[in-house]
């Protein structure tokens, strides 16, 4: 189990688990999400959001842990756009520690 911080003071975080980063992996939800400019903002937290909406409507994304990721990460009420770029430098993290 994993921590990131969602908020600039450090008072608040959010869990994230194996089972979330395999996730993240298996629907490759960050690829092309962030701009050429490297910055995460509100936006880019919305089109994440919207993509994974679209995926939950097809057959595949009516998997037990995309529902499980949208629940306990990206729709978690302390996500913001800060919780995004820490949650995508721990998936890049994770990824070098965990090749495929």
């Amino acid at each position: 189990m994993y921590n990131i911080q969602a908020n600039e003071s450090g008072t608040r975080s959010i869990s994230i688990s194996e089972e979330n980063l395999q996730t993240i992996r298996n629907f490759s939800l960050f690829h092309l999400l962030i701009d050429s400019n490297g910055i995460v903002t509100e936006q880019s937290l919305d089109k994440l959001r919207l993509n994974i909406r679209s995926l939950l409507t097809t057959p595949q994304g009516s998997d037990k842990a995309l529902l499980d990721l949208c629940i306990d990460v990206i729709y978690h009420k302390d996500m913001k756009a800060l919780g995004l770029k820490n949650l995508i430098a721990l998936f890049d993290e994770w990824c070098a520690n965990n090749p495929e």
